[in-house]
């Protein structure tokens, strides 16, 4: 499945984040973004052809449940990390609501590295599947936040 700019800048209810916060967004994240989206396209086709489809969240109606996030909507994100990768355009979260990427990927981590790819452990990202195309501070291919 093609994950998009316009996946990753839509926000709750379909707002376009890109259009809201145009001041946050700068060539960096535009740049960070678009290597994001390729990534993940490239990866959600791979699990697709490994029989593990991507959801449509109920309230993006994109695959994602939440992209880019400019700083004012990082802050009011509850358990947001201050320094969330979200925010330079390096990590997008799939919606994973009954956890099934986030099993696969931790039982097959070879295609996280094989993708360049990190992702938070599903045990903290209970409905959702947080990929990055940077590592954590641990290094390790599946982190806890």
């Amino acid at each position: 499945m093609l994950i998009t700019l316009d996946h990753y800048w839509t926000g709750p209810g379909g707002s376009r984040r890109d259009e809201l916060y145009p001041l946050d967004l700068s060539t960096e994240v535009r740049a960070n973004a678009m290597r994001w989206c390729a990534v993940a396209s490239d990866l959600a086709e791979r699990l697709g052809l490994l029989g593990i489809a991507l959801n449509t969240h109920p309230s993006t109606g994109t695959p994602l449940s939440s992209g880019w996030r400019p700083p004012l909507v990082n802050a009011a994100t509850p358990n947001a990390s201050k320094s969330s990768r979200h925010m330079s355009g390096e990590a997008g979260d799939l919606y994973d609501p009954a956890g099934q990427i986030g099993d696969f990927l931790l039982a097959h981590q070879e295609l996280l590295a094989e993708f360049g790819v990190w992702v938070e452990h599903p045990d903290s990202t209970p409905t959702w599947s947080h990929w990055q195309t940077v590592p954590p501070r641990s290094g390790n291919r599946v982190f806890r936040p």
